[in-house]
């Protein structure tokens, strides 16, 4: 059962329910009021507060089902899911065409991931009602199982008919348009809003939707475009007005850009997120002054938003100044520790400070986290070979050559490890393969290499294979 503010002595009877936990002089409520002061604490999350009312509830009326089912529900919050059917169990055989026996039924299948045994019970409620609003009710919850069930197609139905009764069902909307983009339907839930909105031509958040659709499919001018709609209908929205940021940027107009994304500052609690965009259209229009002051107010907004650490990291980086990009990453590390790009990043300022162990921990940690690209493999060894460590660069690049077989740079590498650990065989094995595969890449050898680039029979062999080819 559902109520709402509006109901007689609604109030009265949580201010009355209330004072009496305060003084503990208990007072006689009839069983409806009990439903409701214990329904509006369920709704609020407050749980403890619903079960004391549940509990005087059953004290003074010990027959009422309605009570009952209200205990069902919070056994079923808590888990406990065999007293929940054992009692749902006693109020079917009392009361077997009640909906609400079947929808609790349906949300114990759900916990145990029946889901198709759930749809099935709530399709039995869905036969014993007949309001558009507990239709509608039953409808999403039917659809929630889908979802559950990852059917998207059918979870999406089941949110249209939700909103075929109530139109102003937001949340069967949002659900509708995950459902699409889930299929990758971008174009399904452009047609889709089109024809909500011609019934409903104010709804901000359609046109909010419709802007983000169109952002997924590159069509910026028409998803700035839905954004000012949805911020006609309503000039609170501050997503609006971030969303239409987003697709300014992409247009490259990152003056309007940050004219909107200061009016998300205006309207809510000011956000990290829209600082840094606000820092990264300053950086496109080479203000860097105004830059680094926003990215220095998205960390100092949220110090643990890392993207807000690497951002001021490159502003050093290209500003060469090495020392604070090396402070800020480790900033950044320290929030996300396996993010290979920031590795990447930190490898890559080390070497500019000549800091060459830190660089190949860095290339190291590169490579750990995922970030497999040839160009990491190379660098790493190329930072074990100035290091000395031959024997290391030799079985980093092995392990490379599982990812990028027949790869030129791997195998000038290689020859010039074997030929500095004196293991000619395997030096000419590999210059041999380099050559076959690239003889214009000899110059590696001779930067990695220089003492092996200048032994005679080396010269040779890269002099002959060259007039081969």
């Amino acid at each position: 059962m559902k109520f709402s503010q509006s109901d007689d002595n609604y109030e009265y009877s949580l201010t009355k329910f209330e004072s009496m936990l305060k003084t503990n002089n208990v007072q006689f409520f009839d069983s409806a009021e009990f439903e409701v002061i214990a329904t509006h604490y369920l709704e609020m999350g407050k749980i403890a507060l619903a079960k004391k009312a549940i509990k005087m509830g059953l004290e003074q009326h010990p027959a009422s089902v309605e009570i009952k089912l209200l205990q069902v529900e919070i056994y079923v919050l808590e888990d406990k899911l065999q007293p929940a059917e054992k009692l749902l169990d006693t109020l079917y055989q009392i009361e077997p065409t009640n909906e609400e026996i079947y929808i609790q039924k349906a949300s114990i299948l759900s916990k145990r991931d029946e889901h198709q045994k759930a749809i099935d019970t709530l399709t039995i409620a869905l036969n014993l009602v007949s309001e558009d609003e507990d239709v509608a009710d039953i409808y999403a919850l039917i659809g929630m199982e889908y979802l559950y069930m990852e059917q998207f197609g059918d979870a999406k139905d089941y949110f249209i008919k939700c909103l075929e009764l109530d139109y102003e069902d937001y949340s069967s909307l949002y659900n509708i348009i995950y459902c699409f983009e889930y299929l990758e339907l971008e174009q399904d839930a452009i047609n889709f809003l089109t024809k909500y909105l011609d019934k409903n031509p104010y709804s901000e958040v359609a046109w909010h939707q419709m802007g983000r659709q169109y952002y997924k499919t590159k069509e910026y001018e028409k998803a700035v475009s839905a954004f000012d709609f949805a911020i006609i209908s309503d000039d609170t929205f501050a997503g609006a007005y971030l969303e239409k940021g987003k697709a300014l940027e992409k247009m490259k107009l990152y003056r309007e850009a940050i004219e909107n994304y200061k009016i998300t500052l205006a309207l809510n609690e000011p956000t990290s997120y829209a600082m840094l965009r606000i820092g990264n259209c300053y950086e496109k229009l080479k203000e860097s002054d105004n830059a680094i002051q926003y990215y220095y107010k998205t960390v100092h907004e949220d110090p643990l938003l890392d993207k807000g650490w690497i951002a001021i990291t490159k502003y050093y980086y290209r500003k060469k100044n090495y020392q604070k990009a090396l402070y800020y990453i480790n900033k950044a590390i320290g929030i996300d520790s396996e993010n290979g790009h920031y590795w990447k990043l930190y490898a890559q300022i080390n070497l500019r400070l000549n800091f060459l162990e830190e660089a190949e921990n860095g290339y190291k940690n590169t490579l750990i986290y995922g970030n497999l690209s040839l160009d990491n493999w190379l660098n790493h060894a190329d930072v074990l070979i100035q290091l000395g460590d031959f024997e290391t660069a030799c079985t980093s690049l092995k392990e490379a050559v599982g990812f990028h077989p027949n790869t030129a740079d791997i195998e000038y590498r290689l020859a010039g490890i074997y030929f500095s650990l004196l293991e000619t065989d395997k030096g000419h094995f590999h210059l041999k393969n380099g050559l076959k595969l690239n003889p214009e890449l000899d110059y590696i050898l001779t930067e990695l290499f220089p003492m092996v680039s200048k032994m005679q029979f080396i010269k040779d062999l890269i002099a002959e294979s060259k007039f081969k080819h």
